[in-house]
């Protein structure tokens, strides 16, 4: 890996890990897109599977208490099943294709979370925590990206957002597992290669984020966190959309 391929994946890490201090989410959303142009869609997405999990399990040690166990356990049951036929495409279709629907499913998914904060629609009951546990884990075993499906449930259900975040982690931290477990079943041997000094450096990144996050969080409105995600996350998966249409073309 180059030098500035290490620093991109550190920064790209170091920003993911602050946004999911204070929002509960928006990690895969901001580091996906870049990790997908440097290593590729299958090697860029498995990255993301690893480094989300060890960012969920670093923040949920501070909120830990907020969790709600019924409401994470529907959501990851189905998110295990939905990560199966996500693994398989993420293994079997062209890498240029993949990068475009990467690029494609961050947008569209971005754009729906934003108009669903706008319907007046309350949801409840177990179907919709199911619904959107299967999509979620099969967009984050295909894409990385498996936030927005139970972003648009947390709003649409009115979910308080301190238990909402909290509960986020020990998902997405089994999802990312089931998810990189998948991908080494379907497609063995094919584990990212940082080398050692890339793997410490995401690490390092990873750590400095929540650190990072967890100051900010003292001082910095929610909202604004939120915002600086959202920006960054469809620049992202514009780039990867962009890119991924020149590589089928060229």
């Amino acid at each position: 890996m180059t030098p500035l391929a290490l620093v991109t994946v550190a920064a790209a890490m170091f920003v993911g890990a602050v946004a999911q201090r204070l929002t509960g989410m928006g990690f895969a959303l901001v580091v996906s897109p870049f990790l997908v142009l440097l290593l590729g869609p299958f090697d860029g997405v498995m990255l993301v599977n690893l480094a989300s999990i060890v960012s969920a399990l670093i923040v949920l040690v501070s909120v830990w208490r907020d969790v709600d166990p019924r409401a994470y356990g529907w959501m990851a049951s189905a998110a295990v099943v939905g990560v199966v036929p996500g693994a398989l495409l993420a293994a079997r279709v062209d890498p240029a294709v993949l990068e475009t629907i990467v690029g494609a499913v961050l947008l569209v998914s971005l754009t729906a979370s934003l108009l669903v904060a706008r319907l007046p629609i309350t949801l409840s009951g177990r179907a919709p925590r199911l619904v959107a546990g299967f999509a979620s884990g099969l967009m984050n075993a295909a894409a990385g990206v498996g936030g927005p499906a139970v972003s648009a449930y947390g709003i649409l259900s009115r979910w308080p957002q301190r238990s909402f975040a909290a509960t986020l982690q020990p998902y997405f931290a089994t999802v990312g597992l089931a998810s990189v477990v998948a991908k080494l079943i379907v497609a063995p041997g094919s584990f990212p290669d940082l080398g050692l000094v890339g793997w410490l450096a995401a690490l390092v990144a990873l750590i400095a984020g929540v650190i990072t996050g967890t100051l900010a969080a003292r001082r910095l409105h929610v909202r604004w966190a939120r915002l600086a995600v959202i920006v960054i996350a469809f620049g992202g998966a514009a780039v990867a959309l962009v890119s991924g249409i020149v590589d089928l073309v060229s």
